[in-house]
């Protein structure tokens, strides 16, 4: 293995030219740069959640309106999504066949695809009880919050239909595989925040 290979662990370059490893790297800091940024808003959004737990006004509260059945079985779609993407990754690294990598992604949005249905269903619950954003500082906070991460969710299921188109019309090409790596760390970083929102807002939610 040549040294410019083992730059990117996480990518099979081949035999290419230093510049497209290059390349590699400068579209990676790139990515984690954006990435960064965007855990800073939501950091903001959840600093402002825990400041306005306390102002539901005598209206919905946080333990009359979260369930944790629903919310579980979400948090299990989504670790398992990053587990079938991770395979996809695997699989593209290691030379797999095409349907191969396709299954794996296709699995991936099929698993966020059910997440968003879960969480839209629980949004109509809320709306149902008059649970809505202008209600009550604490309902703001937590739409500001939660509904955005789903935004992110849905844009990463729209992101994995271009892949799977680029990956029909041009196999895997460096190109492709530097954007297939940036959607994993997208995928990824969602998962992350997920687990603190099911940390730090459901979990102490039910308790109060």
């Amino acid at each position: 293995m040549s040294g410019a290979e083992v730059l990117h662990a996480g990518l099979n370059l081949g035999d290419t030219d230093r510049d497209t490893h290059d390349a590699a790297g400068t579209a990676m800091f790139g990515f984690w740069m954006f990435l960064m940024s965007d855990a800073v808003v939501f950091a903001l959004l959840f600093a402002t959640y825990g400041v306005m737990l306390p102002a539901t006004v005598g209206g919905p509260t946080p333990a009359s309106e979260y369930k944790i059945g629903p919310t579980f079985v979400e948090t299990l779609l989504l670790l398992t999504s990053s587990l079938t993407y991770g395979m996809a990754s695997i699989a593209m690294k290691h030379g797999a066949r095409l349907r191969h990598i396709l299954a794996w992604m296709g699995v991936t949005l099929l698993l966020g695809a059910a997440f968003l249905a879960m969480e839209w269903h629980d949004f109509a619950d809320m709306f149902a009880h008059g649970a809505y954003p202008t209600r009550s500082g604490f309902l703001s906070a937590f739409f500001g919050l939660v509904p955005l991460h789903g935004l992110h969710v849905l844009i990463g299921s729209l992101w994995l239909i271009v892949m799977m188109a680029q990956l029909l019309a041009f196999g895997t090409d460096a190109r492709v595989k530097i954007n297939l790596l940036r959607l994993g760390l997208f995928w990824h970083f969602l998962d992350i925040v997920w687990i603190a929102i099911f940390s730090t807002v459901y979990l102490p939610g039910l308790m109060r």
